[in-house]
């Protein structure tokens, strides 16, 4: 296990969408103990694997004291409802936007047994499944703001790079 370092934007792996994991390895049970020591501080709520570098589909998450894990994860049922708040980014550092999320996500994946996991939640584990599986599609919560604030955001992101 190690604590990896963050990649931040501009870097490209972050716009490069996760491979599925056809095998469980040595290699991905490093990825999960990796993910999961990184997460495991204040104030970070989820990680993906491509945020640490490895353009494979898994994530970790530390919602109210409650970190996990899941492989190859998809969204299988977000609510019609939905949340509005500022949303940030360990790959965005000190920048925070409205971002609309859907108030309940459901997530399905496996685990490194190969069984499957169903993660769930409402609020902020919500915005963390649906956050997290845009990060394994190549995306970045500034590509999901509204047009008017996606503006004054990419001028703030201008000014920290």
């Amino acid at each position: 296990m190690a604590m990896r370092e963050i990649r931040t934007i501009p870097d490209p792996v972050l716009r490069t969408p996760c491979d599925e994991i056809t095998t469980v390895d040595d290699r991905v049970r490093s990825l999960v103990a990796d993910l999961v020591e990184t997460v495991d501080h204040e104030g970070r709520a989820g990680l993906a694997a491509n945020q640490i570098g490895v353009n494979l589909r898994a994530f970790s998450w530390n919602i109210d004291d409650e970190i996990g894990y899941v492989l190859n994860p998809r969204i299988v049922e977000l609510s019609d409802d939905y949340q509005d708040g500022d949303e940030g980014c360990l790959s965005v550092p000190e920048l925070w936007f409205p971002t609309r999320r859907a108030w309940y996500a459901r997530v399905v994946g496996t685990d490194l047994d190969g069984n499957e996991v169903v993660v769930e939640g409402t609020e902020l584990m919500a915005r963390c499944l649906q956050h997290e599986c845009d990060h394994l599609d190549g995306m970045l919560y500034l590509d999901r703001l509204d047009r008017s604030v996606r503006k004054k955001a990419m001028r703030e992101l201008r000014a920290h790079l």
